[in-house]
């Protein structure tokens, strides 16, 4: 005899969307929308919100709803519920990426707690961080979050660091030779007003030792700080370079950057040498998704974020 459960109610799946929407995104720019139909979540791709010269194929879209995702996966089982979540489910529909349902109740165990508890504190970090080194026990078990969501996490060495700062240089002066590449900057940056983009206070300064690439295209003149001299750089990377693929890729960078919250850590993605296809090609033998790099540093703020009734699709759609 199955025993009856009682599902999540609207308002919790709602309370959980909110969480969901805390996600790292591009340029903040938060590309998803969510339709809740209790007892599941539907995520969707917000196609209006694409970056089309940044971003043209869509890949960093999908890296950011895949963040979305796995928080929403998080705050669910957080709120005592078992979790299932189908990637892609219709084939007919392109832009809804998951459906996240919530099963029989199930206590949080305790690694969800300190995830879940980690959510409202992570945020991007573009300041300069402490000369420490970060332990090899530590980065052990930032690659280990990203293992556990299918994805590879790699420590670069010395040489291999320095030659993705390199790349990373070269890619970043690529960009700014796009046509609108700083129109676009522009766009999403600045504007403090908004619910959405980077407002200036987020930005950190420039590396006046050169070493560290930070987007300056479309943006006013900013203050210089040396950065620390030899970063912390790791590499995320997937078996392939599907929809699916991105979409764990972005629910293996949510999963570790909750988890350096949760150890102390900071962190600020290095997007530029994997938005140029024939530099991200030279990062890893596998498809690279993104470029991290952690250290300890300051409380650098949160970033704003749309209210529930601008990213909620209504049920009848």
């Amino acid at each position: 005899m199955t025993t009856p459960f009682a599902p999540p109610s609207r308002r919790v799946l709602t309370d959980c969307v909110r969480s969901a929407t805390t996600a790292p995104s591009l340029h903040n720019s938060q590309p998803w929308r969510f339709r809740v139909v209790p007892p599941a979540v539907e995520v969707y791709a917000d196609p209006h919100r694409l970056l089309p010269v940044t971003d043209p194929d869509g890949r960093e879209q999908l890296i950011s709803v895949g963040a979305a995702v796995f928080t929403l996966r998080l705050a669910i089982r957080r709120a005592g519920y078992e979790v299932d979540c189908d990637l892609l489910p219709d084939p007919r529909d392109p832009a809804l990426a998951a459906r996240v349902t919530a099963g029989r109740p199930l206590a949080a165990d305790p690694t969800t707690e300190a995830l879940a508890a980690a959510i409202p504190y992570r945020h991007t970090n573009r300041w300069p961080f402490a000369r420490v080194a970060v332990p090899d026990r530590v980065v052990e078990k930032l690659q280990d979050a990203a293992e556990s969501e299918g994805a590879e996490l790699t420590v670069a060495d010395p040489a291999a660091r320095d030659a993705i700062l390199g790349l990373a240089r070269v890619a970043d002066q690529r960009l700014r030779e796009r046509a609108d590449y700083a129109a676009e900057i522009s766009r999403w940056t600045g504007r403090a007003a908004r619910h959405d983009g980077v407002p200036t206070w987020a930005y950190g300064p420039d590396d006046v030792l050169g070493v560290m690439p930070v987007r300056a295209a479309g943006m006013p003149p900013r203050p210089s700080a040396p950065f620390e001299p030899h970063p912390t750089v790791l590499v995320l990377a997937t078996d392939g370079d599907t929809a699916s693929d991105r979409l764990r890729a972005g629910q293996a960078l949510q999963r570790v950057l909750l988890t350096a919250t949760w150890l102390g850590l900071s962190a600020t993605p290095i997007s530029q040498p994997v938005e140029v296809p024939e530099i991200r090609e030279q990062l890893t033998r596998r498809p690279a998704q993104m470029v991290l790099r952690i250290g300890y540093g300051g409380v650098a703020g949160r970033t704003p974020r749309r209210p529930l009734s601008k990213v909620l699709v209504e049920e009848s759609r």
